[in-house]
């Protein structure tokens, strides 16, 4: 599936990132955990420079625990702080405070010694849509101060939110780039709902996906549907249907409905933690071990 998205207002949204970020001590970027790699939106790589980042692997409780600690340490020999959280878990978002006062030390201190002290950190958050940049900042603060949404494009602008005493943040929309080079990518980012389901061949997509799930994740359809994983992709959408009652008029099975309804099982963690890619560093030591 050739699959790119890029709507208008993501370029509008672009620049003006570019022109915040100059504000900013440290950039906190949100990827999905079940596809770090993905999620990770070149444009933000670029827009940061030699920025101080920090990455949170949001979305850690629907990815495969092991695959994601394999994650967590290729980033930490790349010299990036990351922390893996729910950013729905009040506890876990707190950490990120002392995350930043962390990758920002020198600038702290630099502070210090000129005589400034209590000047708030500059952080600004950034990341694709739909990876829970609103729901990290409503989950820290306490209460609603960002809009979240199921669906990409809910954050419209920016807007600084007070953190802490000594952290201001900036929220920013997800944005996306224009083009992804290759098609895996477009694909997992429609698996996880960062791409508008409206423009996607639903059925397809799904499909694929289970191509996935029966070769990474054996029993994963049968326990969550009790259907014969042998079947074809078309097969088992067919069954899925039958089996969730998904119907047209007359009985029909629905396989579109039957399709979209294992998105959402997926994406809600109903179908169990799994995750989209690994690190190159996990992959070989795969592929050593089974002596391939």
């Amino acid at each position: 599936m050739d699959i790119n998205w890029y709507p208008g207002h993501m370029t509008s949204a672009r620049r003006k990132i570019e022109q915040d970020i100059k504000l900013c001590d440290v950039v906190i970027e949100l990827l999905d955990a079940r596809i770090p790699l993905s999620s990770a939106n070149p444009d933000i790589k670029r827009l940061i420079g030699n920025k101080k980042r920090l990455i949170i692997l949001n979305k850690a409780d629907l990815a495969d625990g092991c695959i994601t600690d394999a994650w967590k340490t290729y980033y930490e020999e790349c010299g990036i702080k990351v922390l893996a959280m729910d950013c729905r878990n009040r506890k876990q978002t707190l950490k990120v405070s002392e995350a930043v006062r962390e990758v920002c030390r020198e600038k702290i201190e630099r502070d210090r010694q000129r005589g400034i002290h209590n000047r708030p950190i500059k952080a600004m958050i950034a990341g694709i849509p739909n990876v829970g940049k609103s729901t990290f900042i409503n989950s820290y603060v306490g209460k609603v101060t960002a809009k979240t949404g199921n669906k990409p494009g809910v954050t419209k602008g920016n807007q600084w939110i007070r953190l802490s005493k000594d952290i201001n943040l900036l929220d920013t929309p997800g944005i996306l780039w224009p083009k992804f080079e290759d098609p895996g990518t477009g694909m997992k980012l429609a698996y996880i709902g960062s791409i508008n389901d409206n423009i996607l061949n639903i059925t397809e997509l799904s499909e694929n996906l289970i191509v996935y799930l029966k070769d990474n994740y054996c029993n994963t359809l049968h326990s969550r549907y009790m259907i014969d994983e042998a079947c074809s992709s078309s097969d088992i959408l067919y069954n899925i249907a039958v089996n969730k009652k998904c119907l047209q008029k007359g009985g029909e099975a629905d396989i579109e409905r039957a399709a979209a309804l294992l998105l959402d099982d997926l994406r809600s963690g109903r179908l169990g933690r799994v995750s989209l890619e690994k690190p190159a560093t996990l992959i070989d030591k795969e592929e050593n071990e089974n002596g391939i």
